[in-house]
């Protein structure tokens, strides 16, 4: 199993809408789609589906397999295979990581996030995906570490969010 995606980088997109891959996320990147003679660069899958999101996801080749298994059980011709379908499967795009460790972030991403010219991202880990955010809209959904409506209450510490689930995984 790889590393997961965790913490939280800055990157300046340039005049090509180039922006580096986090060096910490090109190893998880790279450990879930190793080289082959077809597709000897790293790709990376970016999920740009989902009505409400300011973000996109983006997952290794092998998690977004892994993601596409779960679309394929649910029952074909349900609702919520259709809206899987369109907004993770249909509404993604693989692009390849170049030998600089730079993507280009496609006009359809750069249309999601509300992304002109210029400017910085936002990658943010989420274990087995990070996100790409326009950094003003980032910082403006998340600049505060204690945000009242997510605050626990008084003693309560985060790690009893994880109760129940299991330590040893």
């Amino acid at each position: 199993m790889s590393e997961d995606f965790r913490g939280e980088y800055y990157q300046k997109v340039d005049s090509k809408a180039r922006v580096s891959i986090p060096a910490a996320f090109r190893r998880v990147l790279d450990a879930g789609d190793p080289p082959s003679a077809d597709y000897p660069r790293t790709r990376i899958v970016i999920v740009y589906g989902g009505k409400s999101r300011q973000f996109v996801e983006c997952y290794t080749v092998r998690d977004a397999d892994l993601l596409a298994a779960r679309v394929r059980k649910l029952p074909i011709g349900s609702k919520q295979r259709e809206i899987a379908e369109r907004d993770l499967i249909t509404r993604s795009l693989t692009v390849e990581i170049d030998e600089n460790g730079r993507i280009v972030l496609p006009q359809k991403v750069r249309d999601k996030i509300a992304f002109d010219d210029g400017g910085e991202t936002a990658f943010a880990g989420a274990l087995d995906r990070f996100k790409i955010w326009k950094r003003d809209t980032y910082d403006a959904v998340n600049g505060s570490l204690d945000d009242e409506e997510d605050e626990l209450p008084e003693g309560v510490d985060v790690l009893s969010l994880l109760s129940g689930t299991d330590q040893g995984e």
